[in-house]
């Protein structure tokens, strides 16, 4: 059964007219490895939040994050779920649907990270079993939450965007080995370009490499094609020597870089003016602008868990809900696909070879 929320919330007013203080959510943390720790983290200095427990198979992993936030520990997930409203899913993506399924059948709110799923029909029966529930389901796109990027796209709705490139490449580390940079990381700025875009996806081509033993592409580079007319270019590296992330609007009026780790964006804009002296000589002539736009340093996983919060609060569906994590998965599926394949996908491949029916997207 759903867990209930008995208390009031913070606009509602006790029996003397008196706002009350809205109750703590209690929640958990099921997985605490490199990602699950900074989500324990953030959440156990919250306010209005109560980090309940962390639930781990590794138990001396589990048991240290735990004393170190003075919560309880739960080798099985399942023991924590009577404890809470609310938890974070950080295990690795083979097993985000098991739990979280598990999770939403108890009526329990879900924030799954990035990819909701390792496969397309696990994610379509989250964000089923999510509207079933009426529980909430948020993905873990953490870049929305990115000063940066929400500034990009205030910037680019006063814009005639023309093409859109995408870089996000990583040195080699030893986490997210279980599946392909397109998954790891790419899918990140699918979901962004998807946003910036705002047009269904009618052409793709993708190529890739695999320079480890993973077995999984590790370098992948994507062409899209937009029915709107814009063109997109993605490239994800796990094996570049250089930590990039950044966006790059081509614009009628402008060029604009959006850098994500110096939290910064440039405005390049075309003009041309002369200073002139009193006797008719140019001096200097300005060919170009450049405008810097200065972006706050929110913390993106605090916004991101405060915007999971005040959805379980409110009951609002949150901004990268299922359904846009299954959009982004789809659009994924396809380069990983096409990348391996080396080949150029169109809509009507799926009329003349049925084995491409499973990927079909709806972007």
């Amino acid at each position: 059964m759903r867990v209930q929320d008995s208390s009031m919330s913070a606009g509602e007013q006790n029996g003397h007219g008196h706002r009350t203080q809205p109750h703590p959510i209690r929640i958990g943390v099921i997985g605490v490895g490199n990602m699950g720790q900074h989500h324990a983290r953030v959440l156990s200095s919250m306010k209005d939040v109560e980090l309940v427990g962390v639930a781990d198979i590794n138990v001396e992993r589990g048991l240290e994050t735990a004393s170190r936030y003075k919560v309880r520990f739960f080798e099985d997930y399942c023991d924590l779920l009577p404890h809470v409203e609310a938890v974070c899913v950080a295990v690795p993506t083979r097993l985000h649907y098991a739990v979280g399924i598990n999770c939403l059948l108890a009526g329990i709110h879900v924030l799954i990270e990035k990819p909701i799923a390792a496969s397309i029909s696990e994610a379509e029966s989250l964000v089923n079993a999510a509207a079933e529930s009426g529980c909430i389901l948020q993905v873990g796109h953490i870049e929305r939450f990115s000063p940066a990027f929400q500034e990009l796209n205030k910037v680019l709705k006063t814009e005639e965007l023309l093409a859109l490139e995408a870089h996000r490449m990583s040195p080699y580390s030893n986490r997210a080995n279980d599946v392909s940079v397109v998954l790891d990381l790419m899918i990140h700025d699918i979901d962004l370009l998807l946003e910036l875009a705002a047009s269904p996806v009618v052409k793709l081509t993708a190529s890739g490499n695999r320079t480890l033993d993973s077995g999984y592409l590790d370098y992948v580079s994507a062409t899209l094609g937009f029915a709107n007319g814009i063109v997109a270019t993605l490239t994800s590296s796990k094996v570049t020597h250089r930590k990039i992330r950044s966006i790059v609007a081509h614009c009628k009026n402008s060029y604009t870089e959006a850098d994500f780790l110096k939290n910064e964006i440039l405005i390049h804009r075309h003009t041309t003016a002369n200073s002139m002296t009193d006797y008719r000589q140019v001096l200097y002539r300005q060919d170009g602008v450049i405008e810097k736009v200065y972006t706050t340093n929110t913390d993106k996983l605090g916004a991101e868990l405060e915007h999971f919060v005040n959805c379980v609060r409110g009951g609002n569906q949150p901004s990268v809900g299922g359904e846009q994590a299954l959009k982004a998965l789809r659009l994924a599926s396809l380069i990983e696909q096409m990348a391996l394949e080396e080949r150029v996908w169109n809509p009507l491949d799926w009329e003349s070879e049925p084995r491409m029916q499973p990927l079909t997207p709806t972007v």
